[in-house]
């Protein structure tokens, strides 16, 4: 195994011997507790909408800890893709099928649950209610930027309860369209640029934070929608350079900005 795997370890990376379970365990731990970390901060964001603070100097703080650190304490619409859910799931069950309650794990998936929900909720709140007839364009389908990998992303979660809520969706991902059209069909609209998604659109979620979404033009999407309002899920932007845009700003675990401007000008 040695031989194997050191091509690997080169650059000094360990190898660990140990017993099937434990290594099994080792698994599912490991990826359990970036989940944990993933939901911790997202309840912290949560809070902090509440209290006025803001998630993104609280995670520098935190991070600035060593005993911490700074990965995965990222705020955002909740995780996704092939390991995280799987493993937190693993985990839980071989817990139940061992007798034990692993209360932390069920919080997690929970935690994690309601927080997909979360861009929804924001976009249904800010017109009080009411979304029917509504064009949503969103950015970002894949779970997370560089794949085209759609399992158990919040983009679907956002996507059904705008559909339910008699919203038009209009969506762009730079590689996972056709996998979300092998899924739900013609429900929504694909475009191929992300500003024919935002052309006539009233709103904008920001769903994946892929880099060519990281730098808009802000002048144009004032231009373009309708309401003048971006809902971002993945905290892409600065603050004060939205407000100065003159744009509505929701975003995860910070204050909104120019929300009684947008209202103005918004006709529900």
């Amino acid at each position: 195994m040695e031989q194997l795997y050191r091509p690997f370890v080169l650059q000094g990376n360990p190898i660990y011997f140990m017993d099937e379970r434990s290594a099994e365990v080792t698994k599912y731990a490991a990826n359990s507790y970036l989940a944990t970390r993933i939901s911790f901060m997202n309840e912290i964001a949560n809070l902090c909408e509440l209290v006025g603070a803001n998630v993104d100097h609280v995670r520098k703080g935190m991070g600035s800890d060593g005993r911490i650190g700074k990965r995965f304490l990222f705020a955002g619409i909740g995780y996704g893709g092939s390991c995280f859910p799987k493993d937190v799931k693993a985990l839980a069950k071989t817990s139940d099928s061992n007798g034990y309650d692993f209360q932390i794990l069920r919080s997690v998936m929970d935690v994690n649950r309601k927080q997909k929900l979360r861009m929804a909720q924001k976009m249904s709140d800010f017109y009080q209610g009411n979304l029917k007839g509504k064009v949503v364009a969103l950015w970002g389908l894949a779970f997370k930027p560089n794949t085209d990998d759609i399992r158990e992303a919040p983009a679907l979660e956002t996507i059904q309860q705008l559909l339910d809520a008699g919203a038009e969706v209009r969506a762009f991902d730079p590689e996972a369209m056709d996998n979300v059209r092998a899924v739900i069909g013609d429900k929504i609209t694909f475009t191929d640029s992300k500003y024919e998604a935002t052309n006539g659109a009233d709103c904008l979620a920001i769903m994946t934070e892929w880099n060519e979404f990281r730098n808009p033009d802000f002048g144009e999407l004032k231009n373009q929608l309708n309401d003048n309002v971006i809902f971002d899920g993945r905290n892409l932007y600065d603050l004060d350079i939205v407000k100065d845009a003159g744009l509505a700003y929701l975003s995860i675990g910070r204050l909104p900005v120019n929300v009684a401007l947008a209202n103005n000008k918004v006709s529900i």
